[in-house]
């Protein structure tokens, strides 16, 4: 089991109920990447005129890893393709105000992988 004493409340709280945690069966475009510190990501969405309507990440990861997937579906939903484009590692880790520092790599993961769920939209259309 992972210490929580290394965490704040917030990622404590997000990481025992996280927001968009979950596999679609349908979605319009999804992504699966492994880290370099052999965490997984999926990340699932479905878009409708360029706006991400619905999103959901899976991750078995560390409580790091899943509030990271977590943070970036949550700013990710209801902004446009460009919008998601945007979101940066940093804006992940400024959003949780306490990420501890040798987890930072998770944010990349994290939105790396949203990136890659675009792509496969972007690649579709």
């Amino acid at each position: 089991m992972e210490d929580l004493t290394l965490y704040p409340k917030k990622i404590i709280a997000l990481a025992r109920n996280p927001k968009h945690l979950g596999r679609m069966n349908d979605p319009t475009s999804s992504a699966y990447l492994k880290g370099r510190c052999g965490e997984e990501m999926e990340f699932y969405l479905v878009i409708k005129e360029r706006i991400i309507e619905d999103i959901k990440f899976y991750s078995e990861g560390c409580i790091a890893t899943r509030v990271c997937g977590s943070m970036a579906a949550e700013l990710a939903k209801g902004k446009s393709i460009d919008q998601a484009l945007g979101i940066s590692p940093q804006q992940i880790i400024d959003a949780l105000n306490g990420l501890p520092k040798e987890h930072s790599h998770c944010s990349i993961l994290a939105v790396s992988t949203l990136y890659k769920a675009i792509v496969d939209y972007l690649f579709k259309k």
